[in-house]
């Protein structure tokens, strides 16, 4: 049998009014929680912002099996939760930059030794 083949994808995340810092604090916990739960590849995330503030993240799910997965994990439900209580997911499309050929962002770099800012249980509202 065949090993699965890890998919890539790209995921916007537009923050709600006021609930940038948060959905910050969400997107740096975000891979960890995943790969913790066995459905993310090691390979770093990227992620960056855009001049209105939609955070972008590329990362490597595990498989396809593993997206499907996520859908019945509660911790990985959990944190969505989370995530779309302070952002909403848009297509990359919506997000200008990616209108250019060449689309920049600016990067966002976490310092992944560090603990959360604010605990997930008291992130969302």
């Amino acid at each position: 049998m065949s090993e699965p083949i890890p998919r890539i994808v790209i995921a916007a995340y537009r923050p709600k009014p006021g609930k940038a810092a948060l959905l910050l604090a969400e997107v740096r916990d975000h891979h960890a929680l995943l790969r913790s739960e066995g459905l993310a590849t090691d390979r770093a995330p990227v992620i960056m912002h855009g001049r209105d503030g939609t955070i972008v993240e590329v990362f490597e799910w595990a498989s396809p099996a593993a997206i499907e997965e996520a859908h019945a994990n509660p911790r990985v439900k959990a944190m969505w939760d989370r995530f779309f209580a302070v952002s909403e997911a848009v297509p990359i499309a919506q997000v200008a930059e990616a209108a250019s050929m060449f689309a920049e962002f600016t990067p966002v770099e976490f310092d992944h030794t560090r603990q959360p800012d604010v605990a997930p249980s008291q992130r969302a509202e």
